[in-house]
């Protein structure tokens, strides 16, 4: 197990590096988690079979101990994609047409079409993905991460999120840190005017007056320690200092004026929003702040931030998905494309994992939740399968994994479950999942709960 934060020294960094398990391929992760759940058939999982059955309904045999979250069983009908699919790159990679600049990097990209989960819900389903389990209070990916490997960064969180469009389901519950100490829970960045909101000083407070009352405010917080071993004590103490030296480096970080214009271009920072459209996925200057993140991200890369989680909401597409599907998929494409583009330039590619990322698929079937027998525009959560992709942090190139059946609704290759996927994710880490654990209420808990597998088949 990793060390125990309970018996962590408030004069020791808890976010110091201690030894993985293992030899590491990845050192940092960048997960993009498309909260809302993008349509696998819509963009990775092409079904011309579905495409010729458009209109018809599904065996009843199919439907019968299905729960949807708004679909009526006894009206549905299949619904095919409007959308055309080409291959890209030498591995023959299959995108959409709305995925036009992630598809010139599909040889750099670990395609797994096979994921499912238990959950149709998105809250229920976005802790899944974040926690390994659908409940509260449970450590997400990224604090067991720094909990089991810390942080090398010395003035920026080892754990930042960034958002994107509308808030999540999930909210705030899925960057919290669980019963693991708060040091290991994410910390919110802005990417415009303060990155972190009340982190600089009023004005009229001196620096070194600031500096004086930290230090009074750490031999409280000390004694206290030193009486009754809090490990939230502990946590609190290397927080107000972290936050001291992120006064100087949180603005540095974000502000993207050292960066050249080719490589701002390249990202799309500062790229008008497209005139009308947007729906479920538009919120302010959408395009914008999501390039900015994705160049952020690459930035926090440089500067030793173990974890970077970026959300970028909504893709609940239950209707409309012609028009907004593509606002969505246009958001993304280019920055994300770039990320993956430029880390590799700059040699870090090979050791940083970058996961696209979402909590379920979307049905075959058409919406239809006013009852009446119609070819509806919009799509019904669907956890029976759905598709993910992976670039560097050690995984296989070009490699599309697992398959579903002719119309995209159940796994027929190779089936991952999420703690499968999460196990594989810090096997590259260097941590033994089935070792990587926090004696809670009793209980050595972990990320992968009691399953996860490492799937040999991703490893280059």
């Amino acid at each position: 197990a990793s060390a125990d934060a309970a018996s962590a020294d408030p004069d020791i960094n808890p976010l110091a590096p201690p030894q993985p398990h293992f030899d590491a391929k990845a050192k940092n992760c960048i997960f993009i988690f498309m909260a809302g759940a993008p349509s696998h058939i819509d963009l990775f999982d092409p079904k011309p079979e579905l495409n010729k059955q458009h209109g018809q309904p599904l065996p009843a045999s199919m439907l019968d101990k299905v729960r949807f979250a708004f679909i009526k069983k006894n009206n549905a009908l299949l619904q095919g994609s409007p959308f055309k699919f080409s291959q890209h790159g030498e591995s023959g990679m299959v995108f959409s047409e709305l995925l036009p600049h992630v598809g010139s990097v599909a040889d750099e990209l670990l395609m797994i079409r096979s994921l499912h989960s238990e959950q149709f819900n998105h809250h229920p389903g976005q802790l899944m993905m974040q926690t390994g389990v659908a409940r509260f209070g449970m450590p997400v990916m990224g604090s067991w991460l720094t909990y089991g490997l810390g942080s090398v960064s010395q003035n920026l969180p080892g754990y930042v999120v960034l958002t994107s469009g509308r808030g999540s389901s999930g909210g705030a519950t899925l960057w919290q840190s669980g019963f693991l100490p708060s040091v290991y829970a994410g910390t919110l960045f802005r990417n415009q005017g303060e990155p972190v909101l009340n982190l600089k000083n009023p004005d009229g407070l001196p620096m070194e007056l600031q500096r004086a009352g930290l230090d009074v405010l750490r031999d409280v917080n000390q004694a206290r320690y030193a009486e009754i071993r809090d490990p939230e004590i502990a946590s609190r103490i290397a927080s107000y200092e972290l936050a001291f030296r992120m006064q100087t480096s949180a603005p540095e970080l974000i502000d993207l004026a050292s960066e050249p214009q080719h490589i701002r271009d390249m990202y799309g920072v500062g790229r008008p929003e497209p005139k009308g459209g947007g729906g479920r996925g538009k919120q302010g200057d959408t395009w914008d702040s999501f390039a900015r993140n994705c160049l952020l991200a690459r930035r926090m890369v440089e500067r030793g931030v173990r974890f970077i989680n970026i959300i970028y909401a909504s893709w609940d597409h239950h209707s409309n998905i012609p028009n907004e599907l593509p606002y969505n998929a246009g958001c993304v494409d280019q920055p994300i494309a770039a990320l993956i583009k430029d880390l590799k330039q700059r040699g870090l590619l090979d050791s940083t994992m970058v996961v696209w990322g979402t909590e379920f698929g979307r049905t075959p079937l058409g919406e239809n939740r006013s009852g009446k027998r119609e070819v509806g525009t919009g799509r019904d959560h669907h956890p029976f399968s759905f598709s993910m992709f992976m670039a560097g942090g050690g995984f296989k190139k070009g490699l599309t994994y697992g398959a579903t059946d002719d119309i995209g609704w159940g796994v027929t290759e190779k089936p991952v479950h999420i703690n499968d996927l999460h196990a594989t994710m810090l096997h590259q880490f260097g941590l033994d999942h089935l070792k990587l654990t926090h004696r809670f209420q009793g209980r050595d808990f972990r990320l992968t709960d009691v399953g996860g597998k490492v799937i040999k088949d991703w490893l280059a």
